[in-house]
């Protein structure tokens, strides 16, 4: 018996000590157990003088079950003892790794105590690794996994997991995959274009959808939508070898014509505007040189738009009638046949220079203001490398692309985790994509009739660049992280975010966040945003969080009993993730070049007659 209670505040218990403290080993933070009767409360050791003990109560033992949560105190009457083998078991776990267990790490608190932690307690929830640079995010995540794939005989097979790599550093930790299990693979996608031995990460164009395109198009208002729905209708058409889309692009072009040419503006204008489309877009029947035969005489349209000394426009009515005929009120998008399923950024480029006009672009300079930058941005993507990263050479539907995401190009077998390094593209196209593909999954995941059977797991590097409060919702109306948090679990679609600023995160998807791994942080903004965003956390964590070591963290949520602190074992091999090592850096070179400035290594001169 450690000693008497004396003070019971809140859920603290102070005891007066019966036992000589300077003969025990350090007891701040190990379980006691309050027992009376067969009332078992289960506290912790906060802090302990000669004299005292505080101790706060984090649960209750009702038979082989462990109750985490003040649901009932200790009574005055209670003995009080350190926790037993059998009884820290219930808290903490078997120390024999049970199937549906994976080993995370090792206790801070019980030396060479082992943490097992229920697969299904972690892995069926969203959950979030916060930690400053150097803390061992990286170690964590890459020990976490490989532990998870480490027995050849038990290796999760079906797993499903899409990782989107902001520094490139995970290929190495997971390239060996292989050789533990055959069934088990793994796969990298680069956005490094130049590179030959990855693949290069390439999304189908024609897959991405009004609210895709917007985010890769960076939209800023929603008055922009419409023009990419109607881009998004005409491009299966425009794209196809069909006989109806000359006549569908000389209707377009025809009703834009016809609505300048009835405006009412100046005739000099009327003239320039109406050039100024035919010159960009044009059909062999309809462009400035369509000729228009008149009794005796035939002229180019050009001609027809001269303007005389009065500024009119003599032949206003003939070139109406002309542009007119091309006008087909039959023509009906929806029901358009012969449509391209397949069709490329080219396409899809020339479909909103169409959807532009079709809406008006040029009559309204309001319009032309925020539905011009779309076409602007769309070309500026079409003429650079970004064009590469959605030249997908075959058809593909969204399932299958999916589906060859996860397969293996050499064996064709399934991957278990497929690295999207997304490090060689900036902030904004590795949001976009991050998004797009985020989406992709999530979406497959709700179509699946099976709910829940075939999960996906994204795990989002430097989440705070991605998973970020940002104006999605008024835009698009949603954000794809916030509800993949809200609604994925259902679904089978789990996030998991790896951030160094957590008060960066979008307030949404870290509140539905069931488990946290949090190394050292060190930033007020950052404590002060987990103490009040997090759940369960204490002052005393925020304390603790300041001066752990790298490699240590403090876990809990659904998968853990209690907050448990515990030091990830470094994973072999390594992620690409250590400091750069200036010493050997600086002074290697140092040391070369004091090598060669020796007089043995200084070249000599040549013979005058040998010099140039």
């Amino acid at each position: 018996m450690l000693g008497k209670i004396i003070e019971i505040e809140d859920n603290y218990v102070t005891i007066k000590l019966n036992i000589d403290i300077t003969k025990q080993p350090n007891l701040a933070n190990l379980h006691v157990v309050f027992e009376h009767g067969e009332e078992k409360i289960v506290g912790e050791i906060l802090n302990v003088d000669q004299t005292k003990m505080l101790i706060s109560v984090v649960g209750e033992i009702k038979g082989n079950y462990f109750a985490s949560g003040i649901s009932a105190k200790p009574s005055f009457a209670s003995t009080v003892r350190i926790i037993k083998m059998e009884e820290l078991e219930l808290i903490l776990g078997s120390q024999t790794l049970q199937s549906g267990q994976a080993y995370f790490g090792l206790s801070n608190v019980y030396k060479n105590y082992k943490i097992n932690v229920n697969i299904n307690d972690f892995f069926s929830n969203h959950f979030a690794i916060l930690g400053n640079s150097g803390a061992g995010k990286s170690f964590t995540v890459s020990g976490i996994f490989q532990r998870l794939f480490a027995s050849p005989e038990n290796s999760p097979v079906g797993a499903n997991i899409f990782m989107f790599d902001a520094y490139g550093e995970y290929t190495r930790a997971f390239s060996n995959m292989t050789n533990i299990n055959p069934a088990l693979h793994y796969k990298v996608y680069t956005t490094n274009t130049s590179f030959e031995t990855d693949e290069i990460l390439k999304i189908p164009i024609w897959l991405l959808d009004v609210d895709d395109l917007a985010l890769l198009l960076d939209v800023t208002t929603p008055n922009q939508l419409p023009i990419i729905e109607k881009a998004l209708k005409l491009v299966p058409i425009l794209s196809s070898n069909s006989s109806d889309v000359i006549k569908y692009k000389n209707d377009i072009i025809a009703r834009a014509v016809e609505d300048i040419l009835l405006s009412g503006n100046d005739s000099t204008k009327i003239r320039d505007q109406v050039t100024a489309i035919l010159t960009k877009f044009n059909t062999e029947q309809l462009n400035l040189e369509s000729q228009i035969a008149q009794p005796g005489y035939v002229r180019s349209l050009k001609q027809c738009l001269y303007i005389d000394k009065t500024g009119k426009m003599q032949e206003m009515e003939l070139v109406v009638n002309f542009i007119k005929s091309f006008i087909d009120d039959s023509l009906d998008i929806e029901t358009m046949p012969n449509k391209s399923p397949y069709y490329t950024l080219k396409h899809l480029e020339e479909a909103m220079e169409f959807a532009l006009i079709s809406e008006g672009i040029l009559k309204s300079e309001k319009v032309y203001d925020f539905a011009n930058v779309l076409s602007v941005r769309l070309h500026s993507i079409v003429n650079s490398s970004e064009a590469e990263y959605f030249n997908y050479d075959h058809y593909v539907t969204k399932g299958e692309f999916i589906r060859e995401l996860l397969t293996d190009a050499k064996t064709g077998g399934k991957c278990q985790i497929v690295n999207f390094n997304i490090s060689y593209i900036d902030d904004r196209l590795a949001k976009a994509i991050t998004k797009i593909i985020s989406k992709m999954l999530f979406s497959i995941a709700v179509e699946n009739p099976n709910r829940g059977s075939f999960p996906f797991h994204i795990i989002i590097e430097e989440a705070h660049r991605y998973v970020m409060k940002d104006t999605d919702i008024e835009i698009l109306g949603y954000n794809i992280f916030e509800r993949i948090t809200k609604e994925g679990r259902k679904y089978g679609v789990l996030l998991g975010l790896i951030t160094q600023r957590p008060s960066e995160l979008s307030d949404t998807a870290i509140s539905q966040c069931s488990n946290f791994i949090i190394l050292r942080i060190l930033h007020p903004k950052d404590l002060d945003y987990i103490k009040n965003m997090v759940p369960n956390v204490t002052s005393e964590m925020i304390i603790q969080l300041k001066t752990l070591k790298p490699g240590n963290c403090i876990a809990f949520g659904s998968a853990f009993k209690i907050p448990t602190s515990m030091y990830m074992e470094k994973p072999d091999p390594e992620p690409l993730s250590n400091n750069v090592d200036v010493k050997n850096i600086w002074f290697a070179k140092a040391q070369a070049q004091a090598q060669a400035t020796r007089p043995s290594a200084i070249p000599q001169p040549l013979p005058v007659n040998q010099q140039n």
